[in-house]
């Protein structure tokens, strides 16, 4: 019986290690995320971390949880601009609708007149 118990504290502290762990990568990724606060305060913040990890980390979460949590939400938020997955037309089935598609784009003034022919070419072309 003494195993057992023995082998949940094993568990509970492991999990309470990886749980710490997990909360002080966020709190230093957030750290060095945080535009407003200089590269001192920083360097404080880190050096506490290293010499009173357990009471430093409750109080930055304290001190500075709201910003984190806004930091966060507005990273979420935007969207990398060189994604191109809006600039492309996904493929169908006819090439009626991928001219359609590409016209469409054109329209839009997403893609150049250029761009228009060649995805036109290539629509036509791949069927035959």
């Amino acid at each position: 019986m003494n195993g057992f118990w023995n082998f949940i504290w094993l568990i509970f502290w492991s999990f309470a290690f990886v749980a710490y762990l997990m909360v002080l990568f966020t709190i230093l990724a957030d750290l060095f995320r945080d535009e407003k606060l200089n590269g001192w305060w920083k360097a404080v913040w880190v050096i506490f971390l290293i010499f009173a990890p357990f009471l430093t980390a409750l109080v930055y979460l304290i001190a500075r949880g709201r910003g984190m949590a806004e930091r966060n939400a507005r990273d979420r938020r935007t969207v990398p601009e060189d994604t191109d997955y809006y600039t492309h037309p996904t493929p169908s089935a006819t090439p009626a609708a991928d001219i359609e598609q590409a016209k469409a784009l054109l329209d839009k003034g997403v893609i150049s007149q250029n761009e228009f022919d060649a995805l036109k070419a290539k629509a036509l072309g791949n069927r035959f």
